[in-house]
């Protein structure tokens, strides 16, 4: 659902590389959002937010067909304190809670085997190649199996719907065919985050979304979210997460402020470098770390993110201080990923280069 991203992406590349000061709330801002969505140029726009060194530029709400993880919501109006689906951006606050989890000494190591932590297993542990796959190739999404998540997510094909069918859903994840030497190919895969979260879960004994709560969502003053389970009871690690623009705005503030809350350290920083350090260049113009996103040049990259279907996006800038979140309801449309892509280039960036 992201191929093809990544030569619009390289604009944005081009426009936080050269922004410069920012300011205050920007009504003219502002008015072109609303002016572009009134002439259709922003469909399926619910929501954005643009802050900029701390200060928020511009913050506005529309009218939309929305879901809840694939079930219709029918047409709301998303407000300030509405939850909407993060879908994928999801994977990447994962991703800072195994980073937690992992310097509390509670979860596998990055290179520790993935097969080995299911006992249970034993048939497929048995097998060299899979016994290669390790916590960091989950991460990266190099893990070498077969795994289609190209298909609509309505279609039970899909690999991570089959996923959600599936009796045992880690037996279904490490028992797909190996396609590739493990670490040689990245390939999108929900089942990797799947995989995460358990071990997170696992290791605490906590479910994912309380120790969420305990570790992220209470530090941050994220104080009301939705965590959608599968049918099996578990929180989907891959897709099932629902914030406000606020609360996802947050979790953009502490990636520029390297972890750190309100003086706490809240995400190691260390893990951070890591998770924002490329591990894998999916296609041209687009870098991916451990289930975050990555600009294609700089070190750092010059801008960060979580992607998730249907347009939403999370996309943070450390050179600009800039945070952009994009709230939509283009599921399961393969030019979903435009839409974020135009409110950053088009609005977001000219605004903050003008000032």
């Amino acid at each position: 659902m992201v191929k093809q991203a990544g030569i619009y992406l390289f604009v944005v590349l081009q426009f936080f590389a050269f922004a410069n000061e920012g300011s205050a709330m920007d009504i003219m801002l502002q008015s072109r959002i609303e002016k572009a969505h009134q002439a259709g140029e922003l469909d399926g726009l619910h929501g954005v937010m643009i802050v900029h060194k701390g200060e928020t530029l511009a913050e506005q709400y529309f009218s939309g067909a929305d879901e809840r993880w694939g079930q219709s919501l029918g047409v709301r109006k998303l407000t300030p304190t509405s939850l909407h689906d993060l879908r994928s951006v999801t994977k990447s606050i994962v991703s800072l809670l195994y980073g937690i989890a992992l310097a509390e000494g509670q979860v596998p190591g990055l290179d520790d085997s993935l097969v080995s932590q299911f006992p249970e297993l034993g048939d497929l542990a048995a097998d060299p190649q899979r016994r290669k796959m390790t916590v960091r190739h989950a991460l990266s999404m190099k893990m070498g199996t077969e795994w289609n998540e190209d298909l609509p997510y309505t279609d039970p094909r899909n690999s991570e719907i089959a996923m959600e069918m599936a009796e045992d859903r880690y037996r279904f994840i490490l028992d797909r065919p190996m396609a590739h030497e493990p670490g040689a190919q990245w390939v999108y895969s929900g089942g990797a985050t799947a995989l995460i979260g358990h071990f997170i879960a696992k290791g605490t004994g906590k479910s994912l979304d309380a120790y969420a709560t305990e570790k992220l969502f209470k530090p941050l003053g994220i104080e009301e979210f939705d965590w959608i389970r599968g049918a099996d009871g578990v929180p989907s690690s891959a897709s099932g997460l629902r914030l406000n623009i606020h609360d996802l705005a947050k979790i953009g503030r502490l990636i520029l402020q390297d972890g750190v809350w309100k003086g706490r350290q809240v995400v190691p920083k260390d893990w951070l470098m890591q998770a924002l350090t490329p591990h894998a260049k999916p296609e041209e113009g687009i870098r991916y770390g451990l289930f975050w996103w990555l600009g294609p040049e700089g070190e750092p990259p010059y801008w960060v993110a979580g992607i998730g279907n249907g347009g939403q996006r999370l996309t943070v800038s450390k050179g600009s201080e800039l945070i952009v979140v994009v709230f939509a309801g283009n599921y399961n449309k393969l030019d979903a990923w435009k839409l974020p892509v135009k409110v950053i280039t088009d609005f977001a960036l000219p605004a903050i280069q003008n000032r």
